[in-house]
């Protein structure tokens, strides 16, 4: 099942459960959805959706930090709620290992010696690890084995 006939059927289970929180967010999702696909007037494909997704988290994620720094736990509390309803519909995280092992395939394949081969590498990780992991901490990882 296409993961946008996933997230249709999840706000109708939403619907019937009135679980309104969850209402809301896969509302937002779907929304967020439409919006890319009339901005760009294409028809997003899953790897697409999980892009969209993958940013709300990311937007989230931040204005938890925010909240949590200006001591308003109880908006914080709302968003972590939406992330988790989000990441329902994202594919499982990988672990470090796994992180490490798409590293060095793609600097394999690239065949990276340097700080200058960085886009290579990320060009071909983005695809194969495109909402199964903080592209930050990739960025990162990827930096330090170039150095």
């Amino acid at each position: 099942m296409a993961l946008i006939d996933t997230l249709k059927e999840e706000q109708k289970l939403a619907m019937k459960a009135k679980d309104k929180a969850r209402l809301g967010t896969i509302r937002l999702a779907l929304s967020a959805i439409k919006q890319r696909e009339v901005d760009e007037q294409i028809t997003l494909n899953d790897d697409d959706i999980i892009a969209v997704l993958t940013k709300m988290v990311k937007q989230r994620r931040d204005s938890v930090a925010q909240y949590e720094a200006a001591n308003r736990q109880d908006l914080a509390d709302v968003e972590t709620a939406e992330i988790t309803v989000l990441e329902e519909f994202m594919p499982q995280p990988l672990t470090e290992e796994e992180i490490k092992a798409f590293i060095e395939d793609a600097m394999t394949e690239s065949e990276a010696s340097g700080m200058q081969d960085m886009g290579k590498v990320m060009a071909i990780l983005k695809p194969q690890i495109q909402g199964r992991a903080d592209m930050g901490k990739v960025s990162g990882l990827v930096r330090a084995k170039l150095v």
